[in-house]
C-alpha cells in the first residue's frame, strides 16, 4: 500500500482571501515504511509575506522570488502523489490550500476521502490531550530538535514517524508481524530485517541543497544550522 505523507507551508489561512502555498514536502511509505523517495519544493506565491507567516517559517520575500510558481509544478506535484492516501496533520488546512492551487490551474481536485487525518486520528486516541505535532513528539519520544521552525519536508519526515505510532507503533518488521502473513525464510526460521548493505543515497539534490544554503544564509549568524 502507497502513502505519501505530506505538509505545506503557507502565507496565511485562507486561500480565498489571497493566501498561497509557498513550501510543499512529501515523504512516499510503502507498506508503512519510508522508501527514501521524497518530493521538496518551494513556491513563489506571487505576493508578499506577511510578517506573522515569516515568523512561522522563515520563508521570506527575498528567498521566495526566483522560484517556479504553483502553475510550474502542479502537474508534477499531481504525478507524486498519484492516487496513494495522503497522511495530513490537520488535513482540511492543506487540502483546502492544494484544492484551491489545482482549481486555479484547471487541474483535478483531491478528493477528500484520499486523505487520513493524523490530527483526527490523535484526538480519537487521546481525547482532552495536545495533539500538536510537536505535543505528538513529546509523547512518543520522536526527537524533533531540529525543528525549530516549521519547514515541510522536515515535518512530513517527523509526522512519517508520529503516523507510524498512531497506528500501532513503530517495528523493524512493521506490517509483517500478523499472523495471516509467512515471516519465515526458505529454511523456516523466523525472518527479521537486515541492516542495509549499502546506505540509501542522499535525498536531496544539489539544487535543494544550494536552496538550503541560501536560505540559511539570510537566517543571520544565528541559524540553528550553523551552530551543529
Amino acid at each position: 500500500m502507497r502513502e505519501v505523507v505530506l505538509d505545506t507551508e503557507t502565507t496565511g489561512f485562507d486561500p480565498e482571501t489571497g493566501d498561497r502555498i509557498v513550501e510543499i514536502g512529501a515523504v512516499e511509505l510503502m507498506g508503512h515504511m519510508a522508501t527514501g523517495k521524497t518530493y521538496h519544493q518551494y513556491i513563489n506565491p506571487e505576493r508578499s509575506m506577511p510578517e506573522e507567516a515569516f515568523q512561522v517559517h522563515g520563508l521570506g520575500d527575498d528567498f521566495l522570488r526566483d522560484k517556479p510558481k504553483f502553475a510550474q509544478v502542479g502537474q508534477a506535484f499531481l504525478d507524486f502523489i498519484g492516487d496513494a492516501k495522503l497522511v495530513i496533520h490537520n488535513a482540511s488546512f492543506d487540502i483546502k490550500f492544494l484544492n484551491a492551487e489545482l482549481k486555479w490551474m484547471g487541474l483535478p481536485q483531491i478528493p477528500w476521502e484520499q486523505a487520513i487525518d493524523t490530527l483526527e486520528i490523535a484526538r480519537k486516541r487521546f481525547p482532552g490531550s495536545p495533539a500538536s505535532l510537536d505535543a505528538l513528539c513529546r509523547r512518543f519520544n520522536i526527537d524533533n530538535s531540529s525543528r525549530t521552525l516549521h519547514g515541510a519536508l522536515l515535518d512530513s519526515e517527523i509526522l512519517a514517524e508520529v503516523y507510524l505510532e498512531l497506528i500501532g507503533g513503530r517495528q523493524p518488521d512493521f506490517g509483517l508481524s500478523t499472523a495471516s502473513q509467512n515471516t519465515t525464510g526458505a529454511g523456516g526460521e523466523e525472518w527479521t530485517p537486515r541492516p542495509r548493505p549499502v546506505l540509501l543515497k542522499s535525498r536531496i539534490s544539489e539544487e535543494e541543497a544550494a536552496a538550503h544554503a541560501d536560505f540559511v544564509a539570510k537566517l543571520g549568524d544565528d541559524a540553528v544550522w550553523l551552530k551543529a
